[in-house]
């Protein structure tokens, strides 16, 4: 494939991506190019939530729904969108998510909506650190972190997805920092 010609991915710790049940993939954002780069070796197929107005782009909106996005509508989730992706975790897919909810360059503030999706699904939730910068012909990295526990959130509201965010946001930023996978 082109993808991994120009940008040869190294991926580090492949082995905590569960093979079956729901996963959530949550990673850090720094380019377009995250969502093929943090799923292209993945042995599942990784579904992901895009602006919605890459759909009714002529040649890119059937790719990019062959890659397995489903519209999202900006400045706001939509109930179609929460129920179409707590529906792919409940029935064991995977879906990737970047809790930023826009590029950021050093895994800054972030969301709670990958939180809510992984307390609300009961999927695991992996984190990954996207490491490199995409110029043609450079080694991209991305590190799986071990899946994290967040059995003892289950039962919280809103302060458990706020401590849940936090939590998914120290692992990647330990892995960006260290190029190994957390919570070994």
């Amino acid at each position: 494939m082109i993808y991994s010609v120009l940008f040869p991915l190294k991926t580090v710790g492949m082995e905590n991506i569960p093979k079956e049940g729901g996963v959530l993939l949550c990673g850090n954002h720094i380019s377009n190019l995250d969502p093929m780069t943090m799923g292209i070796k993945l042995e599942r197929k990784v579904n992901y939530m895009a602006k919605a107005e890459l759909f009714n782009v002529p040649v890119l909106g059937p790719l990019v729904r062959q890659l397995g996005a489903f519209p999202v509508k900006r400045g706001g989730v939509s109930k179609e969108s929460i129920k179409t992706a707590l529906n792919l975790l409940r029935s064991g897919q995977v879906m990737g998510i970047f809790p930023e909810g826009t590029r950021n360059s050093d895994a800054g503030i972030a969301k709670k909506g990958a939180a809510t999706f992984a307390l609300r699904s009961g999927a695991a939730v992996v984190p990954a650190a996207i490491i490199g910068h995409y110029k043609p012909f450079r080694r991209m990295v991305v590190v799986y972190g071990a899946p994290i526990d967040l059995s003892e959130y289950a039962a919280g509201g809103s302060d458990s997805a706020e401590a849940v965010t936090d939590l998914i946001m120290a692992r990647i930023r330990e892995m960006l920092e260290t190029g190994k996978p957390s919570g070994k």
